[in-house]
């Protein structure tokens, strides 16, 4: 398996330059050359078109077909009203001699603008209703054809929506690795547990999904944690969840694959931690559902987090004893630097080698100063887990190329998250045109000595 760490460097980067940000500015640039041909230029340059093309260009098609048709009804709402106040104001010239009467008229020009699309039941366009109504009749009395100043309103409108939505559609050449299938962790996404997933990280995540590409996301932590964090995140990919320990579909909401501590070893952990007095926790899988179980006499910490984890609609917290040992997963004992307990670390290293386990130390972020003590089978690994769900998708007739990305540093703000996505997008759609070679091509099956930074 390819596995690339990239580096997240000493100073921060700049933000990526995407696509949207380009095709904008080439929107406006189109929308200029537009104007100069039909005779705008210097002062007499106007502006509806470019404003109406930067505001339809949405990240989506569908998002800015949805702005283009709003941006026209509701300029049809405001251009179809302005030319209204002005054919009054010609029929009745004296209601536009005194501006107390004539700033009234427009601020109910205004109110009826906002009303008329309540009341057509598009509230998103009102604003924009009354800002183009207001467009038309501001400069009144100095209006010598008010058809013609509804008209152009119009065309610019429509001039900028049409450029808008033609960009947007435009895709430069892409050449799609469909059969890639990327591993990303979950703490190169989020900084910590407690964390939810950024807009941005989010967006780039769900285009990816919604492109097509493959990513399994892998956790330290339980699946309810994975739906905290990156809902409403729209996975096509099992999860690898419990630090390796288990693999779960979250579309059929069902654990395909777990590595359970074996129960006689499992036995002998609990009696050896019931003698040492500690107070731990036992994460258990029974019918597709996580239990977590207490045992001993809880600590501040024990307490501070049980408070915190109860809340939880996807945990299940139990206070009694009848789990079944063939089904625990792991076991996790909370404790602080400055009240570590001398014999259980003195006595861990060989209780772990004794019975096939191991351990993972995981700082807990919800209570200061505290640390977990993660118990494992010696077998639930991600390169385990990453290997099953490999042999898995193969009997459904897919063949991946496995890729592993991570940062050296892990996520320590929404760049760090962004630039890893914006890799795995290079990889899975590079460009076809002037496209420089495929970095995962070129790189070698091992880890990285070396990691890229770009």
């Amino acid at each position: 398996m390819q596995k690339k760490v990239l580096s997240t460097g000493q100073i921060r980067r700049l933000p990526h330059l995407g696509q949207r940000i380009v095709k904008t500015s080439l929107a406006v640039f189109i929308c200029l050359i537009i104007y100069y041909l039909r005779g705008y230029y210097g002062e007499t340059m106007q502006t509806e078109s470019i404003i109406t093309a930067i505001i339809c260009l949405q990240p989506y098609i569908r998002d800015t077909r949805e702005y283009s048709l709003n941006r026209l009804a509701g300029t049809c709402i405001g251009a179809g009203l302005g030319l209204l106040f002005l054919l009054l104001m010609l029929v009745f010239p004296i209601l536009g001699r005194r501006p107390a009467i004539l700033y009234t008229l427009m601020s109910l020009g205004v109110l009826i603008s906002l009303y008329a699309c309540v009341l057509v039941r598009m509230p998103d366009t009102a604003s924009l209703a009354a800002i183009v109504f207001l467009c038309v009749v501001i400069t009144f009395p100095d209006i010598e054809d008010p058809l013609r100043q509804a008209a152009i309103r119009l065309i610019d409108v429509f001039i900028g929506t049409a450029v808008a939505i033609c960009i947007n559609i435009f895709r430069f050449p892409r050449r799609k690795n469909k059969n890639r299938l990327f591993f990303l962790h979950s703490h190169d996404l989020v900084p910590d547990h407690v964390s939810h997933i950024s807009g941005t990280t989010l967006y780039q995540l769900n285009k990816l999904y919604d492109d097509g590409a493959k990513i399994c996301l892998m956790s330290h932590h339980a699946p309810a944690f994975f739906l905290m964090q990156m809902n409403p995140t729209r996975v096509s990919m099992p999860l690898i969840v419990m630090n390796g320990a288990a693999i779960y579909d979250t579309e059929k909401g069902e654990y395909l694959w777990k590595k359970t501590i074996p129960a006689e070893h499992s036995a002998a952990l609990l009696s050896y931690l019931d003698h040492l007095g500690t107070s731990y926790f036992i994460y258990t899988i029974h019918r597709n559902k996580t239990y977590m179980y207490h045992r001993g006499t809880p600590g501040p910490n024990d307490l501070k987090l049980l408070e915190r984890m109860r809340r939880s609609l996807y945990r299940y917290y139990l206070d009694e004893d009848n789990f079944d040992p063939a089904e625990i997963v792991c076991v996790k004992i909370v404790y602080t630097l400055d009240q570590e307990n001398p014999g259980l670390h003195a006595e861990m290293d060989s209780i772990i080698l004794h019975h096939h386990l191991r351990i993972e130390n995981i700082r807990q972020v919800s209570v200061p100063n505290a640390y977990g003590l993660y118990l494992y089978s010696d077998e639930a690994t991600i390169p385990n887990a990453q290997q099953v769900l490999l042999e898995h998708l193969e009997t459904d007739g897919f063949h991946p190329e496995p890729v592993e990305l991570t940062l050296d540093h892990g996520c320590q703000s929404a760049y760090d998250s962004i630039h890893l996505l914006h890799h795995v997008s290079r990889m899975y759609e590079p460009l076809t045109l002037f496209s420089r070679p495929d970095p995962a091509a070129s790189s070698p099956a091992a880890p990285d000595k070396h990691p890229e930074s770009r």
